[in-house]
């Protein structure tokens, strides 16, 4: 029965912030001076446009601190999919530009349950002639760091690797330092192998494949400090650590070959044409701090609700299913997915909202799509019987607003639609 109650007399509970938060009131404070008095041009010499340059360059300082990067090291962009249309299209063009290149395809290799920005650049750019492998995931979503240097090979093709750091759907956490690592030990072997090829007078050294990572799900509980982690590139954005909305950034390790994939004023040390915005960069830059700040105590915090939240599924639901680990060690503490064998995902959400909950059936970027989550198909594809469909899950996502209360009142509402 679908309960009958109006969405002006429920309280209505949010359990959906991996898709988006909300902003944090610092964060909106932050942001306000550079909408309304600080509003000049940063590329501008006067001295409105030094307050604005001031404000750039204070955010970029934090940012570049908070994940142990170099000041020229962070690149702002419009949002975590731009960012990562910047690392794979400008990966495979400077990959391209390279004279040795010439008349050669360049492998693109990217995990089977990467976010739509991802796995739709490689199609598009397979459309255009580069080679895509899809790495695939075990019965819990994980990539396997071997399987990625296998696909790598020794040919020189690969010219790009790209692993997300959590899954936005079912909360994986991948190897990325172990990925990056291998990654970057077939680099070096190449670079022998380019040297001892050339001899001492023409020394060419070898610069690929990169690694990217989207971190985007990872950053507010899990360290991202590139010096512990190898990665060439890594996306994250605002929006998902109660920022704005439409400002993302890409760490671009120095050395890195990268070209600019939007081309005009060369703002962004020039891999970023375009005037920047100020106020969401600023309040990115605080939304960040707070994240980082808070990390360790929130990660603990939503880790006991992620353990009570499944608990009271199990003890609500019997024979729900749940997708993804479930070890603490291997899971993001904020991401709870699970189906209910003869349950329409689709329909429990929508039932769910009707009773004040909002929860997702996967990824907000294909939340209306009717086809069946390709990220659960990956997880259970090789289990599946000829012709079955994989199951379609309930995504609860947690964050710093969610109470213990919160998900109670989930658990209630999921009982009463039993």
């Amino acid at each position: 029965m679908i309960p009958n109650h109006s969405h002006a007399m429920l309280t209505r509970t949010y359990l959906d912030h991996a898709a988006g938060t909300p902003v944090d009131p610092q964060v909106e404070r932050t942001m306000r001076p550079y909408f309304l008095k600080e509003f000049g041009n940063p590329g501008s010499l006067h001295s409105f446009g030094q307050e604005a340059i001031a404000a750039l360059d204070a955010a970029r300082e934090s940012f570049a601190g908070l994940i142990g990067a170099d000041f020229r090291e962070v690149v702002f962009t419009g949002s975590a999919t731009e960012a990562n249309n910047l690392a794979l299209r400008g990966a495979v063009r400077a990959w391209n530009g390279e004279p040795r290149h010439r008349g050669l395809a360049p492998r693109i290799i990217v995990s089977a349950i990467e976010h739509e920005s991802v796995l739709e650049t490689a199609a598009d750019l397979a459309r255009e002639g580069a080679e895509t492998v899809y790495a695939p995931v075990d019965g819990r979503g994980a990539v396997d760091p071997s399987w990625i240097a296998q696909a790598i090979g020794d040919d020189g093709r690969t010219a790009i690797v790209s692993v997300m750091h959590v899954n936005n759907e079912t909360g994986t956490v991948q190897p990325v330092a172990a990925i990056a690592d291998a990654v970057r030990e077939l680099r070096i072997h190449a670079n022998a192998n380019v040297r001892g090829a050339a001899g001492a007078s023409g020394r060419v050294p070898a610069r690929w494949p990169l690694f990217h990572t989207d971190a985007v799900q990872a950053f507010p509980y899990l360290s991202c400090d590139m010096r512990r982690i190898a990665a060439d590139m890594m996306t994250l954005s605002a929006h998902k650590i109660c920022g704005p909305k439409g400002v993302g950034a890409l760490f671009v390790r120095t050395g890195t070959p990268l070209a600019p994939i939007v081309t005009g004023g060369g703002q962004e040390f020039g891999f970023r044409s375009g005037t920047e915005n100020v106020p969401l960069i600023a309040g990115f830059a605080k939304a960040a701090a707070l994240a980082a700040a808070s990390r360790e105590k929130e990660a603990a915090r939503l880790h006991s609700l992620r353990d009570h939240c499944i608990k009271g599924i199990k003890k609500t639901l019997r024979g729900a299913m749940f997708h993804g680990p479930t070890r603490r060690s291997s899971a993001a503490p904020h991401i709870v997915n699970f189906s209910v064998p003869g349950r329409d995902a689709a329909d429990l959400v929508v039932m769910l909202d009707l009773a004040g909950i909002a929860v997702s059936s996967g990824s907000a970027c294909r939340a209306r799509a009717a086809a069946p989550s390709y990220v659960l198909r990956a997880l259970h594809g090789d289990g599946l019987a000829p012709g079955e469909h994989a199951p379609s899950g309930v995504r609860v996502s947690f964050g710093r607003t969610t109470t213990k209360e919160d998900v109670n009142r989930f658990l209630r509402a999921l009982k009463s639609l039993r």
